[in-house]
Protein backbone atom coordinates (compact mmCIF):
# COMPACT_ATOMS: atom_id res chain seq x y z
CA UNK A 1 0.00 0.00 0.00
CA UNK A 2 1.33 3.40 -1.00
CA UNK A 3 -0.87 5.32 1.40
CA UNK A 4 -1.09 4.61 5.11
CA UNK A 5 -4.26 5.41 7.00
CA UNK A 6 -3.35 6.98 10.33
CA UNK A 7 -5.55 8.07 13.20
CA UNK A 8 -8.84 7.13 11.60
CA UNK A 9 -11.71 6.63 14.02
CA UNK A 10 -14.40 4.31 12.69
CA UNK A 11 -17.49 3.39 14.61
CA UNK A 12 -20.41 1.46 13.21
CA UNK A 13 -23.68 2.26 14.94
CA UNK A 14 -25.71 -0.75 13.94
CA UNK A 15 -29.26 -0.94 15.20
CA UNK A 16 -30.24 -4.20 13.55
CA UNK A 17 -28.53 -7.43 12.64
CA UNK A 18 -31.35 -9.00 10.63
CA UNK A 19 -30.29 -11.00 7.60
CA UNK A 20 -31.43 -9.69 4.23
CA UNK A 21 -31.60 -11.09 0.76
CA UNK A 22 -29.54 -8.91 -1.56
CA UNK A 23 -30.79 -8.20 -5.03
CA UNK A 24 -27.96 -6.88 -7.19
CA UNK A 25 -28.96 -4.68 -10.08
CA UNK A 26 -25.83 -5.49 -12.04
CA UNK A 27 -22.62 -7.36 -11.44
CA UNK A 28 -20.18 -5.17 -9.51
CA UNK A 29 -16.69 -6.49 -9.01
CA UNK A 30 -15.41 -5.86 -5.50
CA UNK A 31 -11.83 -4.82 -4.82
CA UNK A 32 -9.63 -5.02 -1.74
CA UNK A 33 -8.50 -1.98 0.20
CA UNK A 34 -4.96 -2.72 -1.00
CA UNK A 35 -6.13 -2.46 -4.61
CA UNK A 36 -7.90 0.84 -3.96
CA UNK A 37 -4.83 2.29 -2.26
CA UNK A 38 -2.46 1.11 -4.98
CA UNK A 39 -3.04 3.97 -7.39
CA UNK A 40 -0.12 5.95 -8.74
CA UNK A 41 0.27 9.50 -7.42
CA UNK A 42 1.70 11.99 -9.90
CA UNK A 43 2.50 15.65 -9.26
CA UNK A 44 4.14 18.65 -10.87
CA UNK A 45 4.63 19.06 -14.59
CA UNK A 46 7.30 21.60 -15.59
CA UNK A 47 7.94 22.03 -19.32
CA UNK A 48 11.46 21.71 -20.66
CA UNK A 49 12.79 24.80 -22.45
CA UNK A 50 12.10 23.23 -25.87
CA UNK A 51 8.63 21.98 -24.82
CA UNK A 52 9.59 18.37 -25.57
CA UNK A 53 9.20 16.93 -22.06
CA UNK A 54 7.56 17.42 -18.70
CA UNK A 55 9.33 17.00 -15.36
CA UNK A 56 7.19 15.38 -12.69
CA UNK A 57 7.11 13.38 -9.47
CA UNK A 58 5.60 9.90 -9.09
CA UNK A 59 5.41 7.24 -6.40
CA UNK A 60 5.22 4.37 -8.89
CA UNK A 61 8.38 2.85 -7.36
CA UNK A 62 6.79 2.84 -3.90
CA UNK A 63 8.39 6.15 -2.96
CA UNK A 64 8.41 9.52 -4.71
CA UNK A 65 11.05 9.89 -7.41
CA UNK A 66 11.53 12.24 -10.35
CA UNK A 67 10.66 11.35 -13.94
CA UNK A 68 10.39 12.91 -17.36
CA UNK A 69 7.70 12.14 -19.93
CA UNK A 70 7.32 13.33 -23.54
CA UNK A 71 4.86 16.19 -23.89
CA UNK A 72 2.81 14.17 -26.39
CA UNK A 73 2.83 11.03 -24.28
CA UNK A 74 5.03 7.96 -23.99
CA UNK A 75 7.05 6.12 -21.39
CA UNK A 76 8.28 7.80 -18.24
CA UNK A 77 12.04 8.00 -17.80
CA UNK A 78 13.31 7.73 -14.23
CA UNK A 79 15.66 10.56 -13.26
CA UNK A 80 16.19 9.47 -9.64
CA UNK A 81 16.01 6.04 -8.05
CA UNK A 82 15.80 6.63 -4.30
CA UNK A 83 14.53 3.79 -2.13
CA UNK A 84 14.46 5.68 1.18
CA UNK A 85 14.00 9.45 0.77
CA UNK A 86 11.24 10.91 -1.38
CA UNK A 87 12.58 13.22 -4.09
CA UNK A 88 10.30 15.74 -5.79
CA UNK A 89 10.47 17.59 -9.10
CA UNK A 90 10.41 21.37 -8.78
CA UNK A 91 11.20 22.69 -12.26
CA UNK A 92 13.28 22.46 -15.37
CA UNK A 93 15.76 25.32 -15.62
CA UNK A 94 14.38 27.98 -17.98
CA UNK A 95 17.14 27.81 -20.62
CA UNK A 96 18.55 24.30 -20.49
CA UNK A 97 17.72 20.78 -19.34
CA UNK A 98 19.09 21.07 -15.82
CA UNK A 99 16.49 20.08 -13.25
CA UNK A 100 15.64 21.59 -9.87
CA UNK A 101 14.69 18.95 -7.29
CA UNK A 102 13.84 18.95 -3.58
CA UNK A 103 14.21 16.36 -0.84
CA UNK A 104 14.54 16.21 2.91
CA UNK A 105 16.97 14.21 5.03
CA UNK A 106 15.28 10.83 5.01
CA UNK A 107 12.05 12.06 6.58
CA UNK A 108 13.35 14.87 8.82
CA UNK A 109 11.25 17.46 6.89
CA UNK A 110 14.29 19.72 6.47
CA UNK A 111 14.07 20.19 2.72
CA UNK A 112 17.02 21.18 0.56
CA UNK A 113 17.14 22.19 -3.10
CA UNK A 114 19.20 20.14 -5.54
CA UNK A 115 20.26 20.53 -9.16
CA UNK A 116 20.55 17.61 -11.52
CA UNK A 117 23.30 18.73 -13.83
CA UNK A 118 23.39 17.99 -17.56
CA UNK A 119 25.90 15.19 -16.92
CA UNK A 120 23.53 13.49 -14.47
CA UNK A 121 25.24 14.41 -11.20
CA UNK A 122 23.07 15.84 -8.42
CA UNK A 123 24.29 18.78 -6.34
CA UNK A 124 22.85 20.20 -3.11
CA UNK A 125 22.67 23.98 -3.70
CA UNK A 126 21.30 24.81 -0.22
CA UNK A 127 23.60 22.63 1.90
CA UNK A 128 23.35 24.50 5.20
CA UNK A 129 22.93 21.91 7.95
CA UNK A 130 19.65 22.11 9.83
CA UNK A 131 18.21 24.80 7.52
CA UNK A 132 15.08 24.28 5.45
CA UNK A 133 14.82 25.70 1.92
CA UNK A 134 11.80 26.19 -0.36
CA UNK A 135 11.72 27.10 -4.06
CA UNK A 136 9.89 30.38 -4.76
CA UNK A 137 10.27 30.72 -8.53
CA UNK A 138 12.49 32.07 -11.33
CA UNK A 139 13.58 35.63 -11.99
CA UNK A 140 12.17 37.37 -15.06
CA UNK A 141 15.56 37.27 -16.82
CA UNK A 142 15.87 33.50 -16.12
CA UNK A 143 19.32 34.02 -14.59
CA UNK A 144 18.32 33.46 -10.98
CA UNK A 145 15.94 31.53 -8.80
CA UNK A 146 14.33 32.70 -5.58
CA UNK A 147 14.12 30.57 -2.48
CA UNK A 148 13.27 30.85 1.18
CA UNK A 149 15.55 29.64 3.96
CA UNK A 150 15.72 29.81 7.73
CA UNK A 151 19.50 29.43 7.83
CA UNK A 152 19.99 32.89 9.41
CA UNK A 153 17.36 32.43 12.11
CA UNK A 154 15.51 29.10 12.57
CA UNK A 155 12.32 31.01 13.43
CA UNK A 156 12.02 32.98 10.18
CA UNK A 157 12.33 32.38 6.45
CA UNK A 158 14.35 35.00 4.61
CA UNK A 159 14.26 35.37 0.82
CA UNK A 160 17.35 34.63 -1.26
CA UNK A 161 18.33 35.08 -4.91
CA UNK A 162 20.57 32.35 -6.37
CA UNK A 163 22.57 32.52 -9.61
CA UNK A 164 21.90 29.70 -12.11
CA UNK A 165 25.54 29.98 -13.29
CA UNK A 166 27.59 29.41 -10.14
CA UNK A 167 24.81 28.78 -7.54
CA UNK A 168 25.99 31.67 -5.39
CA UNK A 169 23.20 33.35 -3.44
CA UNK A 170 22.45 36.54 -1.57
CA UNK A 171 19.68 37.58 0.79
CA UNK A 172 17.22 40.03 -0.77
CA UNK A 173 14.68 40.20 2.07
CA UNK A 174 15.44 39.73 5.77
CA UNK A 175 12.38 38.59 7.64
CA UNK A 176 12.48 39.99 11.17
CA UNK A 177 8.72 40.06 11.75
CA UNK A 178 7.64 36.47 11.18
CA UNK A 179 5.82 37.31 7.97
CA UNK A 180 5.13 34.74 5.26
CA UNK A 181 6.51 35.32 1.78
CA UNK A 182 3.81 35.37 -0.92
CA UNK A 183 5.48 36.75 -4.05
CA UNK A 184 7.83 39.21 -5.71
CA UNK A 185 7.37 41.63 -8.61
CA UNK A 186 9.39 41.02 -11.78
CA UNK A 187 11.49 44.13 -11.14
CA UNK A 188 12.18 42.86 -7.59
CA UNK A 189 11.01 46.15 -6.12
CA UNK A 190 7.98 44.78 -4.25
CA UNK A 191 7.49 41.79 -1.98
CA UNK A 192 4.05 40.57 -0.96
CA UNK A 193 3.96 39.29 2.62
CA UNK A 194 1.24 38.00 4.90
CA UNK A 195 0.50 37.22 8.51
CA UNK A 196 -2.30 34.97 9.77
CA UNK A 197 -4.05 36.42 12.81
CA UNK A 198 -6.73 33.73 13.24
CA UNK A 199 -8.90 31.49 11.07
CA UNK A 200 -11.01 34.44 9.92
CA UNK A 201 -8.38 37.19 9.73
CA UNK A 202 -5.13 37.45 7.79
CA UNK A 203 -3.17 40.62 7.07
CA UNK A 204 -1.52 41.39 3.75
CA UNK A 205 1.50 43.67 3.25
CA UNK A 206 3.58 45.09 0.40
CA UNK A 207 7.23 45.88 1.06
CA UNK A 208 8.88 48.46 -1.19
CA UNK A 209 12.57 47.60 -1.54
CA UNK A 210 13.62 51.08 -2.66
CA UNK A 211 11.80 53.08 0.01
CA UNK A 212 11.84 50.38 2.74
CA UNK A 213 8.15 51.13 3.23
CA UNK A 214 5.84 48.38 4.49
CA UNK A 215 2.21 48.98 3.45
CA UNK A 216 -0.71 47.06 4.92
CA UNK A 217 -3.23 46.36 2.15
CA UNK A 218 -6.32 45.36 4.10
CA UNK A 219 -8.17 47.82 6.33
CA UNK A 220 -10.57 45.56 8.23
CA UNK A 221 -10.69 42.13 9.81
CA UNK A 222 -10.88 39.83 6.79
CA UNK A 223 -9.26 36.88 5.06
CA UNK A 224 -6.72 38.17 2.52
CA UNK A 225 -4.38 36.29 0.22
CA UNK A 226 -1.73 37.49 -2.24
CA UNK A 227 -2.12 36.19 -5.79
CA UNK A 228 0.26 37.77 -8.31
CA UNK A 229 1.94 40.87 -9.72
CA UNK A 230 1.25 41.98 -13.27
CA UNK A 231 4.07 41.28 -15.71
CA UNK A 232 4.67 45.03 -16.21
CA UNK A 233 5.12 45.58 -12.43
CA UNK A 234 2.28 48.09 -12.25
CA UNK A 235 -0.35 46.11 -10.34
CA UNK A 236 -0.67 43.70 -7.46
CA UNK A 237 -3.56 41.23 -7.30
CA UNK A 238 -5.04 39.69 -4.16
CA UNK A 239 -8.21 38.05 -2.87
CA UNK A 240 -10.25 39.22 0.10
CA UNK A 241 -13.63 38.55 1.68
CA UNK A 242 -13.80 42.06 3.16
CA UNK A 243 -17.46 43.12 3.23
CA UNK A 244 -18.66 39.97 1.52
CA UNK A 245 -19.46 36.32 2.12
CA UNK A 246 -16.96 34.99 -0.42
CA UNK A 247 -13.42 35.89 -1.45
CA UNK A 248 -13.19 38.02 -4.58
CA UNK A 249 -10.29 39.27 -6.71
CA UNK A 250 -8.90 42.78 -6.21
CA UNK A 251 -6.22 44.84 -7.92
CA UNK A 252 -3.92 47.35 -6.22
CA UNK A 253 -2.10 49.87 -8.40
CA UNK A 254 1.39 50.15 -6.97
CA UNK A 255 2.01 53.78 -7.99
CA UNK A 256 -1.31 55.30 -6.90
CA UNK A 257 -2.31 52.71 -4.25
CA UNK A 258 -5.76 52.58 -5.85
CA UNK A 259 -7.83 49.47 -5.14
CA UNK A 260 -10.34 48.02 -7.59
CA UNK A 261 -12.56 44.96 -7.62
CA UNK A 262 -11.59 42.81 -10.62
CA UNK A 263 -13.81 39.75 -10.33
CA UNK A 264 -16.47 38.40 -7.98
CA UNK A 265 -18.34 35.11 -8.08
CA UNK A 266 -20.95 33.35 -5.99
CA UNK A 267 -18.17 31.13 -4.55
CA UNK A 268 -14.68 31.74 -3.17
CA UNK A 269 -12.04 32.72 -5.71
CA UNK A 270 -9.15 30.80 -4.17
CA UNK A 271 -6.34 31.50 -6.63
CA UNK A 272 -5.26 33.63 -9.57
CA UNK A 273 -2.08 34.26 -11.51
CA UNK A 274 -0.54 35.20 -14.84
CA UNK A 275 1.40 33.10 -17.30
CA UNK A 276 5.05 34.02 -17.88
CA UNK A 277 4.47 36.76 -20.48
CA UNK A 278 1.08 37.83 -19.15
CA UNK A 279 -0.98 36.53 -22.06
CA UNK A 280 -3.32 34.56 -19.82
CA UNK A 281 -4.74 34.95 -16.34
CA UNK A 282 -5.81 31.77 -14.56
CA UNK A 283 -8.60 31.93 -11.97
CA UNK A 284 -9.43 29.10 -9.54
CA UNK A 285 -12.84 29.00 -7.84
CA UNK A 286 -13.99 26.62 -5.11
CA UNK A 287 -17.36 25.89 -6.69
CA UNK A 288 -19.51 23.74 -4.42
CA UNK A 289 -16.59 21.60 -3.32
CA UNK A 290 -14.65 21.29 -6.59
CA UNK A 291 -12.12 23.34 -8.53
CA UNK A 292 -13.57 25.41 -11.34
CA UNK A 293 -10.77 26.80 -13.50
CA UNK A 294 -10.96 29.60 -16.02
CA UNK A 295 -8.12 30.63 -18.31
CA UNK A 296 -8.75 34.24 -19.34
CA UNK A 297 -7.31 36.28 -22.16
CA UNK A 298 -5.59 38.91 -20.02
CA UNK A 299 -6.36 41.72 -22.46
CA UNK A 300 -10.09 41.10 -22.75
CA UNK A 301 -10.61 39.19 -19.46
CA UNK A 302 -12.74 36.74 -21.46
CA UNK A 303 -12.32 32.98 -20.86
CA UNK A 304 -10.75 30.91 -23.61
CA UNK A 305 -12.26 27.54 -24.52
CA UNK A 306 -10.81 24.51 -22.75
CA UNK A 307 -11.25 20.79 -23.46
CA UNK A 308 -14.37 19.07 -22.15
CA UNK A 309 -13.69 15.98 -20.06
CA UNK A 310 -17.26 14.64 -19.81
CA UNK A 311 -18.05 15.11 -16.15
CA UNK A 312 -14.48 15.26 -14.90
CA UNK A 313 -12.91 18.54 -13.78
CA UNK A 314 -9.63 20.24 -14.60
CA UNK A 315 -8.12 20.47 -11.13
CA UNK A 316 -4.93 22.41 -11.89
CA UNK A 317 -3.02 23.86 -14.84
CA UNK A 318 0.47 25.01 -15.74
CA UNK A 319 1.98 26.64 -18.82
CA UNK A 320 5.13 26.48 -20.89
CA UNK A 321 7.42 29.50 -20.89
CA UNK A 322 6.32 30.48 -24.41
CA UNK A 323 2.64 30.13 -23.41
CA UNK A 324 1.95 27.67 -26.28
CA UNK A 325 1.38 24.57 -24.13
CA UNK A 326 -0.70 23.89 -21.05
CA UNK A 327 -0.53 20.88 -18.78
CA UNK A 328 -3.67 19.90 -16.88
CA UNK A 329 -4.61 17.52 -14.10
CA UNK A 330 -8.07 16.10 -14.71
CA UNK A 331 -10.12 13.99 -12.30
CA UNK A 332 -13.31 13.67 -10.32
CA UNK A 333 -15.02 11.89 -7.47
CA UNK A 334 -14.81 8.60 -9.40
CA UNK A 335 -11.35 9.11 -10.88
CA UNK A 336 -7.96 10.15 -9.47
CA UNK A 337 -6.39 13.00 -11.43
CA UNK A 338 -4.46 12.18 -14.59
CA UNK A 339 -1.98 14.43 -16.36
CA UNK A 340 -2.82 15.84 -19.79
CA UNK A 341 -1.18 18.32 -22.14
CA UNK A 342 -2.94 20.73 -24.49
CA UNK A 343 -1.50 22.77 -27.31
CA UNK A 344 -3.17 26.17 -27.22
CA UNK A 345 -2.42 26.85 -30.90
CA UNK A 346 -3.25 23.51 -32.58
CA UNK A 347 -5.84 22.42 -29.96
CA UNK A 348 -4.14 19.01 -29.80
CA UNK A 349 -4.69 17.17 -26.53
CA UNK A 350 -2.72 14.27 -25.02
CA UNK A 351 -3.29 12.05 -22.00
CA UNK A 352 0.05 11.25 -20.37
CA UNK A 353 -0.85 9.08 -17.36
CA UNK A 354 -3.27 6.39 -16.20
CA UNK A 355 -2.96 6.55 -12.43
CA UNK A 356 -5.93 4.37 -11.47
CA UNK A 357 -4.88 0.83 -10.56
CA UNK A 358 -5.19 -1.29 -13.71
CA UNK A 359 -7.01 -3.96 -11.69
CA UNK A 360 -9.96 -1.60 -11.09
CA UNK A 361 -12.71 -1.12 -13.68
CA UNK A 362 -13.70 2.55 -13.60
CA UNK A 363 -17.29 1.50 -14.37
CA UNK A 364 -17.43 -0.09 -10.91
CA UNK A 365 -16.71 3.26 -9.25
CA UNK A 366 -19.40 5.73 -8.21
CA UNK A 367 -19.75 9.39 -9.12
CA UNK A 368 -20.75 11.55 -6.17
CA UNK A 369 -23.50 14.12 -6.24
CA UNK A 370 -24.02 17.20 -4.10
CA UNK A 371 -27.13 17.22 -1.93
CA UNK A 372 -28.42 19.63 0.72
CA UNK A 373 -30.58 19.08 3.75
CA UNK A 374 -32.07 21.21 6.50
CA UNK A 375 -30.50 20.90 9.92
CA UNK A 376 -32.29 21.14 13.28
CA UNK A 377 -32.46 24.95 13.18
CA UNK A 378 -33.25 25.30 9.48
CA UNK A 379 -29.65 25.88 8.38
CA UNK A 380 -29.02 24.36 4.96
CA UNK A 381 -26.16 21.86 5.09
CA UNK A 382 -24.28 20.77 1.95
CA UNK A 383 -23.07 17.21 1.63
CA UNK A 384 -21.53 14.91 -0.96
CA UNK A 385 -23.39 11.65 -1.50
CA UNK A 386 -22.14 8.33 -2.86
CA UNK A 387 -24.76 5.64 -3.55
CA UNK A 388 -23.51 2.12 -4.43
CA UNK A 389 -24.40 0.75 -7.86
CA UNK A 390 -25.96 -2.28 -6.18
CA UNK A 391 -28.32 -0.19 -4.02
CA UNK A 392 -32.04 -0.18 -4.78
CA UNK A 393 -35.39 -0.07 -3.00
CA UNK A 394 -35.36 -3.88 -3.06
CA UNK A 395 -31.72 -4.07 -1.98
CA UNK A 396 -31.28 -1.49 0.77
CA UNK A 397 -27.70 -0.82 1.82
CA UNK A 398 -26.07 0.29 5.07
CA UNK A 399 -24.60 3.78 5.17
CA UNK A 400 -21.86 5.88 6.74
CA UNK A 401 -21.78 9.56 7.68
CA UNK A 402 -18.32 10.86 6.76
CA UNK A 403 -16.91 13.80 8.79
CA UNK A 404 -13.94 15.78 7.45
CA UNK A 405 -10.98 17.11 9.44
CA UNK A 406 -10.31 20.69 10.33
CA UNK A 407 -12.46 21.72 12.04
CA UNK A 408 -12.65 24.26 9.19
CA UNK A 409 -12.02 21.75 6.42
CA UNK A 410 -14.22 20.71 3.52
CA UNK A 411 -14.98 17.38 1.90
CA UNK A 412 -14.64 18.01 -1.81
CA UNK A 413 -15.79 16.35 -5.02
CA UNK A 414 -12.53 14.53 -5.56
CA UNK A 415 -11.35 10.96 -5.54
CA UNK A 416 -11.03 9.17 -2.20
CA UNK A 417 -9.74 5.60 -2.22
CA UNK A 418 -11.29 4.87 1.17
CA UNK A 419 -14.71 6.23 0.27
CA UNK A 420 -14.73 4.35 -3.04
CA UNK A 421 -13.70 1.17 -1.18
CA UNK A 422 -16.64 1.49 1.21
CA UNK A 423 -19.08 2.27 -1.59
CA UNK A 424 -17.72 -0.60 -3.68
CA UNK A 425 -18.44 -2.91 -0.74
CA UNK A 426 -22.04 -1.76 -0.50
CA UNK A 427 -22.08 1.22 1.86
CA UNK A 428 -23.72 4.50 0.94
CA UNK A 429 -21.54 7.42 2.13
CA UNK A 430 -22.76 10.90 3.01
CA UNK A 431 -19.85 13.31 3.45
CA UNK A 432 -21.35 16.13 5.53
CA UNK A 433 -19.91 19.62 5.24
CA UNK A 434 -21.29 20.71 8.60
CA UNK A 435 -21.46 24.34 9.73
CA UNK A 436 -17.94 25.60 10.22
CA UNK A 437 -16.78 24.05 6.94
CA UNK A 438 -14.90 26.26 4.53
CA UNK A 439 -16.11 27.04 1.02
CA UNK A 440 -19.71 28.09 1.77
CA UNK A 441 -19.29 31.68 2.84
CA UNK A 442 -17.89 33.58 5.80
CA UNK A 443 -21.06 33.34 7.91
CA UNK A 444 -21.30 29.56 7.50
CA UNK A 445 -17.58 29.18 8.29
CA UNK A 446 -17.95 31.05 11.60
CA UNK A 447 -21.12 29.28 12.73
CA UNK A 448 -19.34 26.78 14.99
CA UNK A 449 -16.78 29.16 16.53
CA UNK A 450 -16.38 28.21 20.21
CA UNK A 451 -19.05 25.56 19.68
CA UNK A 452 -17.23 22.51 18.32
CA UNK A 453 -18.99 19.23 18.98
CA UNK A 454 -22.43 20.77 19.51
CA UNK A 455 -24.31 22.34 16.59
CA UNK A 456 -21.86 21.00 14.01
CA UNK A 457 -22.34 17.53 15.50
CA UNK A 458 -26.11 17.98 15.27
CA UNK A 459 -25.64 18.71 11.57
CA UNK A 460 -24.04 15.27 11.23
CA UNK A 461 -26.93 13.71 13.14
CA UNK A 462 -29.32 15.41 10.75
CA UNK A 463 -27.26 13.93 7.92
CA UNK A 464 -27.94 10.52 9.42
CA UNK A 465 -31.64 11.40 9.52
CA UNK A 466 -31.49 12.36 5.83
CA UNK A 467 -29.99 8.96 5.07
CA UNK A 468 -32.82 7.24 6.93
CA UNK A 469 -35.27 8.84 4.52
CA UNK A 470 -33.52 7.52 1.40
CA UNK A 471 -35.40 4.54 -0.08
CA UNK A 472 -32.19 2.69 -1.01
CA UNK A 473 -30.70 2.95 2.51
CA UNK A 474 -31.34 0.65 5.47
CA UNK A 475 -32.06 3.28 8.11
CA UNK A 476 -31.27 0.84 10.91
CA UNK A 477 -27.69 0.37 9.76
CA UNK A 478 -25.99 3.75 9.73
CA UNK A 479 -22.52 4.47 11.11
CA UNK A 480 -20.14 7.39 11.36
CA UNK A 481 -16.49 7.72 10.34
CA UNK A 482 -13.87 10.44 10.52
CA UNK A 483 -10.20 11.23 11.08
CA UNK A 484 -8.53 14.06 13.01
CA UNK A 485 -11.31 16.52 13.88
CA UNK A 486 -13.65 14.03 12.23
CA UNK A 487 -12.42 11.43 14.72
CA UNK A 488 -13.33 13.78 17.56
CA UNK A 489 -16.79 14.17 16.02
CA UNK A 490 -17.09 10.38 15.76
CA UNK A 491 -16.39 10.04 19.48
CA UNK A 492 -18.81 12.87 20.23
CA UNK A 493 -21.47 11.09 18.19
CA UNK A 494 -20.98 7.96 20.30
CA UNK A 495 -21.47 9.97 23.48
CA UNK A 496 -24.61 11.57 22.06
CA UNK A 497 -26.09 8.23 21.02
CA UNK A 498 -25.26 6.32 24.18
Amino acid sequence: MKIKLLGLAIVMLLFSCKKETKITQREIKQYSIEQFMDNEAVGGGSFSSDNSNLLLSSNRSGIYNVYTIPVKGGEMTAITASDSTSIFAESYFPNDNRMLLSADGNGNEIDHLFVRELNGTIKDITPEKGAKSSFYGWSKDDKHLYYGSNKRDPRFFDVYKLSVDDYSSKMIYQNNDGLDYSGISNDENFFSLSKTMNTNDSDLFLYNVKTKEMTKINDNLSANSAQDFSVDNSTFYYTTDNGGEFSYLMSYTLASKEKKKVMEKSWDIVGSGFTSEGKYMVVYTNEDGKNAIEVLDAKTMKPISLPDFEGKSITSVGFSEDEKWMRMYVGGSNSPSDLYTYNLETKEQYKLTNVLNDAIDVEDLVTAKVIRFKSFDGTEIPAIYYLPHQASIENKVPAMVWVHGGPGGQTRQEFSSLIQYMVNHGYAVLAVNNRGSSGYGKTFFKMDDKNHGEKDLQDCVEGKNWLVQQPEVDGKKIGIIGGSYGGYMTMAALYKVY
